[in-house]
């Protein structure tokens, strides 16, 4: 008899690093703020609390949400609440932004989600597990707007992967 193997959601392969990255420069901000501070003999109790709330809120906006999916469902994580959609049952995918783009999802159940587009480009196995809910919500007939957005993602996270796979293989 055969153990059988633990299912595990996909994650952002990138995310320890980038919030490591935040934790990295909020310490800079407040250990840089705290010695300018003592060097001109003003730190005192309340300012440094001030710059440790100051470095706590840089950490705050700098640590990305942490993204996971399943089979039917993606999730993000933000520091203080988890939001998740039904990939399977999606009623919209909206894009905004040029510079900066992220995704807005909803799906039937209320649910609303925002990505950032980078995350499925850099994740295969997240954008494998949206890409299979959106595929069935097509076909239940419950993504009205959007799927044209979603399939231009497909587009290009397709031919990044191409460029990928033929820089590693020394043909680009």
């Amino acid at each position: 008899m055969t153990p059988m193997a633990r299912w595990v959601p996909a994650g952002d392969h990138h995310w320890r690093g980038s919030a490591q990255l935040a934790v990295t420069c909020a310490l800079v901000f407040c250990a840089l703020f705290l010695l300018v501070d003592w060097d001109a003999g003003s730190l005192t109790l309340p300012r440094t609390v001030l710059w440790l709330a100051l470095s706590a809120t840089v950490f705050a906006v700098l640590l990305p949400h942490r993204v996971t999916a399943g089979p039917g469902w993606l999730a993000a994580r933000t520091p203080w609440r988890r939001h998740m959609v039904r990939t399977d049952a999606l009623v919209a995918v909206r894009q905004y932004g040029h510079v900066s783009s992220h995704l807005v999802l909803r799906d039937a159940h209320g649910g609303r989600l925002e990505l950032d587009p980078r995350v499925l480009t850099a994740n295969p196995l997240i954008w494998h597990e949206l890409d299979t809910g959106v595929h069935r919500s097509v076909e239940r007939g419950t993504l009205l707007h959007g799927a044209d957005v979603l399939e231009q993602l497909g587009h290009r996270i397709d031919d990044e992967i191409t460029r990928a796979v033929l820089r590693v293989s020394g043909l680009s």
